[in-house]
């Protein structure tokens, strides 16, 4: 698979989940924290700059977890995305194994950089273990890079777990209503 190879963070201590971090088990060295006893954390968050076989697999098997309306997207669809300017694919992957995606759109405004998390989802067999929270971060950091003073999601009432998590990272619920507009 080919990625950037820019050295994202990918895990902290006080929140990782202990199954995706193995004594003695390198991913390069640069997902290691200081006091965690020779532990690194096997799962690495990647940015996607290249459409592979593998990657639409994933999509294959992941966007039936996030959405029964929409089918996961064609070949076409995710080049275009990974070759906008205004969009950053974040992946996470474990042993060559992805296990779940998040999309950044980063826009400018007259008002400012603004940064927006969509389309978050975490295979079924990583869920609890810390991968989505690591993808939010992630975009989290690459949104602050850019110069974005804020990150919005939406998530609906009925995905606890994840509005759980978006609560403990620190996101806030806003006051204000959403529209949409059907076309």
């Amino acid at each position: 698979m080919c990625f950037t190879d820019r050295t994202l963070p990918a895990c902290w201590p006080e929140w990782v989940e202990p199954s995706l971090c193995q004594p003695g088990v390198s991913t390069g060295g640069e997902n290691t924290w200081p006091g965690a006893g020779g532990h690194t954390c096997s799962v690495q968050i990647t940015e996607v700059t290249e459409v592979t076989p593998e990657l639409m697999a994933a999509f294959e098997r992941l966007i039936p977890q996030l959405s029964s309306s929409n089918p996961p997207p064609s070949v076409d669809e995710v080049q275009f995305i990974v070759d906008s300017p205004a969009s950053v694919l974040l992946i996470a992957e474990e042993d060559g194994e992805i296990y779940g995606s998040l999309t950044l759109a980063l826009f400018r405004i007259p008002t400012g950089m603004r940064a927006w998390i969509e389309d978050v989802v975490v295979d079924d067999a990583a869920r609890g273990k810390g991968v989505g929270r690591l993808l939010n971060e992630v975009a989290i950091e690459r949104a602050r890079e850019v110069g974005a003073t804020t990150v919005d999601l939406t998530s609906r009432p009925s995905r606890e777990a994840a509005n759980r998590l978006y609560k403990r990272i620190g996101f806030e619920e806003r006051d204000t209503n959403v529209y949409r507009y059907k076309l």
